[in-house]
């Protein structure tokens, strides 16, 4: 019982932080609506599994390169580069209000999930929130392999309910929203992703 309350407890910490990955989900779901938010939000678990299942299976050499110096300030650079130009796009991007949403594509659903695997890839500190996870919690505590799955099951599965409920919220505040209101979203989100690359590239230079 304590591994799934250490879990509720580290995911419910993750979804209140305010992030890039944060950001990219509220302003999709205003903007887009609760499916291209869920495939924002799809996007970004996929990335979480894959780096969890990588350092899961190869935890010490994972654990090696991160701790590099250049691997912050490279991983910091690229993320950085990246969200800015989210950010900038969302700027020069015109917001469209169509209430009549054609249907949702594959295309549209990859388009919306690419932008939510890169900003939780890019980002270094997600490797190493996840490195610490299993170092403190499975590798120092000596969890089995069970008592590993529902650790990092019950974190993930607080972090997917939690993003939808950001998703739909968003999508109801959408409901109150004027034209002009979108163009306001869409400009403080683009602002807030192009400090975020700012203040990681900063980081990533100064502690990298």
């Amino acid at each position: 019982m304590h591994v799934i309350i250490d879990g509720l407890i580290l995911g419910l910490t993750l979804t209140i932080l305010i992030g890039p990955i944060f950001i990219a989900l509220v302003q999709t779901g205003i903007q887009k609506g609760v499916r291209a938010g869920v495939s924002v939000g799809t996007g970004i678990w996929s990335s979480d599994f894959l780096i969890i299942g990588l350092i899961y299976l190869f935890v010490k050499q994972v654990s090696v390169i991160t701790h590099h110096a250049n691997f912050t300030y490279y991983m910091g650079l690229i993320g950085g580069v990246i969200l800015m130009a989210f950010g900038a796009m969302s700027w020069f991007k015109k917001p469209k209000w169509d209430d009549n949403v054609p249907a949702f594509s594959a295309k549209s659903f990859a388009g919306y999930w690419t932008k939510g695997f890169l900003v939780n890839t890019i980002n270094p500190f997600t490797f190493i929130f996840w490195i610490s996870v299993m170092t403190n919690s499975v590798i120092n505590k000596k969890y089995t392999g069970l008592q590993t799955f529902l650790l990092f099951g019950t974190i993930m599965a607080t972090i997917m309910v939690t993003d939808t409920a950001k998703v739909v919220l968003a999508k109801l505040i959408r409901k109150r929203l004027q034209m002009h209101h979108l163009d306001w979203v869409s400009w403080v989100a683009g602002t807030i992703l192009f400090l975020f690359g700012i203040v990681l590239m900063y980081r990533s230079c100064v502690f990298g």
